[in-house]
């Protein structure tokens, strides 16, 4: 019979989410500061109509890009950092929404990196659930 060191298993599981927090961190906090240098190179693909004009009505506005972009900023900080994360997932979780409702009707291309992402939004909700269940609970 063997005997398995559940204490083993256990301190190795507990990094999961922190390494989840950590990669979901990193990707907001690279493409919302890429969202005011632009040091990554645009797709060379054409978009197709549909994405061109929703981006085109984003820029035109003057202020969504800048709000999106600074939100993915601070977003990914607070995740690198560890303080406030239930507050940065709350914050991230619409442009989730839109980045994978986005890719998944208009740029089917990208589609794989937003299930990415927004499956490390799901596990990181489920893993900081406690946080949340206030706001969930009706009254």
């Amino acid at each position: 019979m063997t005997t398995y060191n559940t204490s083993s298993r256990k301190s190795w599981t507990r990094f999961i989410p922190v390494a989840a927090r950590i990669l979901m961190g990193l990707l907001f906090t690279i493409t919302g500061l890429n969202g005011f240098l632009h040091f990554i190179p645009q797709p060379a693909d054409a978009m197709s109509a549909g994405a061109t004009a929703l981006m085109g009505g984003m820029m035109g506005s003057g202020y969504m890009f800048p709000l999106i972009f600074g939100t993915q900023f601070l977003a990914g900080l607070l995740l690198l950092s560890g303080f406030f994360v239930p507050l940065a997932l709350a914050l991230i979780a619409p442009v989730v929404v839109n980045i994978f409702a986005f890719h998944l009707f208009l740029a089917p291309s990208g589609l794989g990196m937003a299930v990415f992402v927004a499956v490390l939004e799901i596990f990181l909700a489920w893993a900081y659930r406690k946080s949340f269940a206030a706001m969930l609970q009706a009254r």
